[in-house]
């Protein structure tokens, strides 16, 4: 057997595909925020004793894999596949981080939902019988970030309120055929929506579409209203893309209330610590998921969670040209109980 269509891009898994490891890296900013306590390391070096931004990215996201090899009782060598990606060009921060790995690789690219588009792809292999224990990850760094999309850190360029900081942070989760919850329930793909934002400072409002865009479908493929869940957690769409988020949903009469969070909300402290509209990046809504969100499940806090991730399919080429930001977002439900 293998995942059942439901219709709107969602597939419902027949097998249990539980999350055996998962471990999160971040830096020391993201380090000294709310979600200190949930992270598995903590990096005070921004180089990661490295001698450039993007070698950092890559030794950050070795890191993070080996935590959750470890803690899996696997040697890299041992899965089946590996799924990656990153906001570097053609993905070289994954690349660079797992070419020693020896295990089969697939690179992707999602910008900022490229945790949920991994997850879900990894899902679906074990699901389909191609593999029994996957590994999906990902990765961002402030510094290699800001070098490719925007400025120099030398410019010093002043930032708007709508923009977002890209976080230093690094997720990895290991899943597995009738492994441990949380299980890996549903997955609904995202479909590219562009409503014209051409506002590279102002991500979440280019995402916001497609977040809602893709809950909409979910919950009316799956028959599930908000309130099935615990949490629908999006990420990273950052404190006026939630906002955003929430009026659109509220037009189609869509409320989702209290358990809605943003990862990108989550992870600074936006007022204290200068993030503006709040965090960013790959590495965003993966180090949240890898730590914040499944500690909170594996307490009992939360026993079923809509994981939606956010990405902004831009780059410094097209932005540059004037061409508005197409957004995606992909959504995974995690549940404690099989089905």
């Amino acid at each position: 057997m293998c995942a059942r269509a439901l219709g709107g891009a969602t597939l419902a898994m027949e097998k249990r595909v539980g999350v055996a490891a998962s471990a999160s890296a971040v830096g020391k900013k993201e380090g000294e925020g709310p979600l200190k306590r949930s992270f598995d390391h903590i990096c005070a070096d921004a180089r990661f004793g490295e001698r450039s931004w993007e070698r950092a990215e890559s030794a950050l996201l070795k890191k993070c894999f080996a935590l959750a090899c470890d803690k899996a009782g696997l040697s890299p060598g041992g899965l089946d596949y590996i799924l990656s990606g990153d906001l570097l060009n053609q993905c070289a921060g994954s690349a660079y981080a797992l070419r020693e790995s020896g295990a089969p690789y697939l690179g992707l690219y999602g910008a900022c939902s490229t945790m949920a588009e991994a997850l879900g792809l990894a899902a679906i292999l074990i699901d389909g019988g191609a593999g029994e224990k996957v590994a999906a990850l990902t990765s961002s760094h402030f510094c290699s970030a800001e070098r490719q999309f925007r400025y120099p850190l030398e410019y010093g360029a002043l930032r708007t309120p709508t923009s977002q900081r890209t976080v230093t942070g690094a997720g990895a989760l290991i899943l597995a055929l009738d492994g441990p919850p949380p299980y890996l329930t549903r997955v609904t793909t995202g479909r590219i929506v562009d409503l014209g934002v051409t506002d590279a400072a102002d991500m979440g409002a280019a995402m916001a579409p497609a977040a809602c865009d893709t809950l909409e479908r979910h919950f009316a493929a799956t028959g599930r209203g908000a309130d099935y869940y615990d949490a629908v957690i999006t990420g990273d769409l950052g404190i006026r893309g939630s906002a955003l988020l929430r009026e659109l949903l509220g037009l189609d009469g869509i409320g989702l209330g209290s358990r809605h969070c943003d990862c990108g909300a989550l992870i600074y402290d936006a007022g204290r610590q200068g993030a503006r509209s709040g965090g960013s990046g790959c590495g965003c809504s993966a180090s949240v998921l890898a730590g914040y969100v499944l500690d909170n499940m594996r307490s009992g806090a939360w026993r079923r969670v809509l994981f939606a991730a956010t990405g902004a399919l831009m780059s410094p080429t097209t932005s540059q040209q004037g061409e508005s930001i197409p957004g995606i977002c992909h959504a995974v439900a995690l549940e404690m109980e099989a089905e």
